[in-house]
Order: structure tokens, then sequence, then C-alpha cells
């Protein structure tokens, strides 16, 4: 069984790394690559980086902040945000991203996900889902960071998804995101046994024994941290630890 992954999870608009609550009221923390870099010597498998605002905009920026990283941190990275073409999703690989997650291009034309999987394979296309709950275990699937309706029903699109290429699933709680309350079990348990691609859990970490729920009560492949982290109410390194003591298989790590 392969081992769960800790990832440090870095929003950034402009040139800010920030964080918000339910995607929402985005606060400036400080520099993306400080803290990316920080992530790293604590030892984080994977780094995550989205630009909330790049489906506003029509694009991604975050080539030259992914260049810089690469000097420092070699862990792999998954960049995100704004990614309309294969053309977007080459410029980013080139950049020194290893994965892209694409979430409003997707919707808007799927044959994105097969084309980039085609292209670069499907361990590279991340389905990003931004997911919001309707009552009953259902979710629906939103876009341009949390703001507009898909009308997609969550699993469906899922499926649909992982048929078209897709390699991995980043399942964002739009709920959950920022409230410190803990993961949204439900919603990953659902994904988890409605596709057989790893799924990373996103969204409302609030102390590291929420690992704990999240991979052996739902399933979850690896989790994605952010407001844990940047306020240092815990480190990756705590979080390893939990799991260890929990019989979670995670990478042995010596900072030393």
């Amino acid at each position: 069984m392969a081992n769960k992954r800790l990832i440090a999870r870095l929003d950034i608009k402009g040139e800010n790394l920030i964080k918000g609550i339910h995607l929402e009221g985005l606060r400036i923390i400080g520099s993306p690559n400080e803290y990316a870099k920080r992530y790293y010597m604590q030892g984080a498998d994977e780094l995550i980086y989205m630009d909330c605002v790049a489906s506003l905009y029509g694009r991604n920026n975050l080539s030259d902040i992914v260049k810089n990283a690469t000097r420092d941190i070699f862990i792999p990275m998954t960049v995100g945000g704004g990614i309309r073409s294969i053309e977007d999703a080459a410029h980013l690989l080139r950049s020194g991203a290893d994965k892209v997650a694409v979430n409003t291009a997707a919707i808007a034309n799927p044959r994105l996900i097969s084309e980039i999987s085609r292209r670069f394979g499907s361990q590279c296309m991340v389905l990003s889902i931004e997911a919001k709950h309707y009552g009953n275990d259902h979710w629906e699937a939103y876009t341009d960071n949390g703001r507009e309706s898909s009308g997609l029903d969550l699993v469906e699109w899922v499926k649909r998804g992982v048929e078209l290429g897709a390699g991995e699933i980043l399942l964002t709680s739009i709920d959950k995101e920022g409230t410190r309350k803990g993961f949204d079990l439900a919603l990953i348990k659902a994904v988890t046994e409605a596709v057989n691609v790893p799924v990373i859990a996103s969204g409302g970490m609030g102390k590291p024994e929420d690992i704990i729920e999240a991979v052996q009560k739902s399933g979850a492949d690896a989790v994605a941290m952010a407001d844990i982290l940047h306020y240092n109410r815990g480190t990756i390194s705590d979080v390893r630890s939990i799991a260890f003591d929990s019989g979670i298989e995670v990478r042995d790590y010596d900072c030393g």
C-alpha cells in the first residue's frame, strides 16, 4: 500500500500567499516561497500552488513563483488556477511544475482533461474539485474559486473526469475550507468510493489529528494543509508523528 502523502497547500493572489474562509475574505499571509521552503524543510511530501484569482483574469501567474521555488525545493509541485489550454499546462510544466490542476476550464471544456492526460500522462492531470454540500449527502461542483455553481453533481463529475483521463483528484470542501473544523468526511468517502485514483482531501484541517479520520474512515490518499501550517497551529512533523502513532503509513522523514 502506498504511503499517505502530507501536502502543503499555498493559495496565491498576485505575489502573495493568502488564506480565506470558504474561499472568501482572502487575507495576505506573506511570501509564498518563504513558506514553501519552510514546509519543504519540515518534510512535506508535495506542494500545491493555486492561483486563486486566475480564472477571473484568464491566466495563471505562478510561473515565476514556481521557477524560483525549484531552486530550493526538490519535491513534486502541483500548480493550478486559470489553466485553459494545453499551452497553459505546458508553460507551467516547463516552469517546474510536476502536475497541473484544472477545475473551471475542465467543466467548461471536459475534452481538456483528455488532451492534457494524453499529452503529458494521466499522473500529470489533476482534476481540482470545489465542492459545496446541498443536502442528503449530495454535493455540487463549483468553479471560479468557489464563486460559481456549475449545476453538476459532484460525484458524477468526478467519475466522468476520471474516465476522461484525470489521474488524481484534489478535493476541496468549500463548506469546511478555512474553518478549522476538520475535513468533510462524508464528501471524501463519497469520492474515494466512486473512483480508483488518488484523492487529496483539502479544506478544514484544524489539528494534526484530523488526518486520522480523513485517511482511516474516508479513504483519502493525501491531505492538503494550509491554515494549520500558515498560522503555526501544527507542523508537517506534528502531522507525520500523529500518522505514525495511528498506524497510517507515511514517508519516514529525518529532519536531521
